[in-house]
């Protein structure tokens, strides 16, 4: 079976590329998950993010928005001291400050799936790439995506976070066009 190289040997990331990675989510709690875990990805690799995953699932409440949005100084200092976690400051505050976020924009649109999905026409970009060098590391339409979750106050939004997270949920399709995952995804 043929997939994305980007996986290599690593059980972990062979299954999330092959059950995960790409496919079209409209879930607000996975969306808002992916969020979250591509900005504490900024500087790191995806493996580090993976692996830790389960951990962070626990310490942030299994993303719940609104629980996340309440968080105060004493449970900021407790993912401070979690060693299962990454543990920046400016990415821990920044999870709260989206979690706000978020829910103003489920406000405002019903559902983050109806205000993301918007910047892709609601439906997955479709892309040929053969090859890891080609997939780019953002597009206009993470510029987009960027600039407007940075006006409406989001932290760790720029537009490379925000195309791994497009890829992860699949607003765009980048798996190699000889990977099995490729046809049953477009």
């Amino acid at each position: 079976m043929k997939r994305c190289s980007w996986p290599g040997n690593d059980s972990l990331m062979i299954s999330y590329h092959d059950k995960e990675w790409g496919v079209p989510v409209h879930d607000d709690r996975l969306l808002f998950e992916y969020i979250i875990l591509d900005a504490f990805q900024a500087g790191l690799s995806w493996r580090t993010v993976l692996n830790k995953r389960k951990n962070f699932r626990k310490a942030f409440d299994n993303f719940d928005s609104r629980k996340i949005a309440k968080y105060g100084k004493k449970k900021y200092q407790s993912l401070l001291s979690d060693s299962g976690i990454i543990r920046n400051r400016a990415k821990i505050n920044a999870a709260i400050t989206n979690a706000q976020r978020f829910l103003e924009i489920q406000k405002e649109f019903g559902s983050f799936s109806n205000y993301i999905w918007q910047f892709v026409g609601e439906k997955p970009i479709i892309h040929k790439f053969k090859k890891l060098s080609s997939i780019p590391v953002k597009t206009k339409e993470s510029d987009e995506v960027s600039r407007d979750l940075i006006k409406r106050g989001f932290k760790f939004a720029g537009s490379t976070i925000c195309y791994a997270f497009m890829q992860a949920a699949g607003m765009v399709n980048d798996h190699f066009t000889s990977c099995f995952r490729y046809k049953t995804l477009g």
